[in-house]
């Protein structure tokens, strides 16, 4: 569950990066807690250290050392959330997030290896299913040449990929592909570890909610395949 071994995308030149990267480095250490800290990166199994700043207070931090600032462009956007990544406290990390979030109509499918950078380097699922489903999703959404990205990313080593492909299709509702999402779940149907096999259930959940009789004979079908805990999972608010 570590980084991959690819060379990080190069961090281009942007004057909005210096001025909110100065902001954020300035306003978020004065709010730090060392003893939430401490039970914040217990909760997420040691994946990196933290400040100790909870949700609310730490996008009310953000809110601060964004205002006035302008909009950016991808540039800005890459600049911003590998700087971010580059910072050992997950608050930046997460500060990068919704920053991607918030502008992910300002980028391109050229945006696309950022994000498999972002999926691999201090990998886990609260910042992992975030870009799957509001960074990586919305690129593919907007470029649906990506969709061979997406076809390879699935049966990728690296299982954080792979669960970025599993949920990049989250949000869709009525305009989800239900040939590749099954297919994708076929894919992986096999796969140990539990963050595969609970992506699975639960890219099936969201999906029951808008076709649930699709979702029902798909596992009448397949059931066999898949772990029990994917099953719960994926039949959870629609039963058998």
């Amino acid at each position: 569950m570590t980084a991959t071994g690819a060379t990080p995308p190069g961090v281009p030149r942007s004057a909005l990066a210096d001025t909110v990267l100065a902001r954020v480095t300035d306003v978020f250490p004065p709010a730090a807690d060392p003893e939430r800290a401490g039970v914040m990166r217990a909760y997420m199994k040691d994946v990196a250290p933290f400040l100790g700043i909870p949700t609310p207070a730490r996008r009310a931090l953000a809110r601060t050392a964004l205002a006035g600032t302008s909009r950016p462009d991808e540039a800005d956007c890459t600049a911003i959330a590998l700087r971010c990544w580059a910072l050992p406290e997950r608050e930046y990390h997460y500060f990068a997030v919704d920053y991607l979030r918030r502008h992910a109509g300002r980028l391109s499918s050229g945006f696309l290896p950022v994000a498999r950078h972002l999926v691999t380097a201090v990998p886990w699922w609260d910042t992992v299913d975030l870009l799957a489903a509001h960074v990586v999703g919305g690129l593919v959404a907007a470029d649906r040449a990506l969709t061979a990205d997406m076809d390879a990313w699935i049966t990728d080593g690296d299982l954080w990929v792979a669960r970025t492909a599993l949920l990049h299709q989250l949000p869709r509702k009525e305009r989800t592909d239900p040939d590749r999402l099954f297919a994708y779940c076929l894919l992986q149907s096999g796969h140990p570890d539990f963050f595969i096999r609970k992506a699975i259930g639960w890219a099936l959940r969201e999906y029951a909610k808008t076709d649930p009789e699709a979702v029902r004979a798909f596992l009448a079908r397949e059931r066999g395949r898949f772990a029990p805990l994917t099953v719960r999972e994926a039949l959870k608010n629609i039963g058998a």
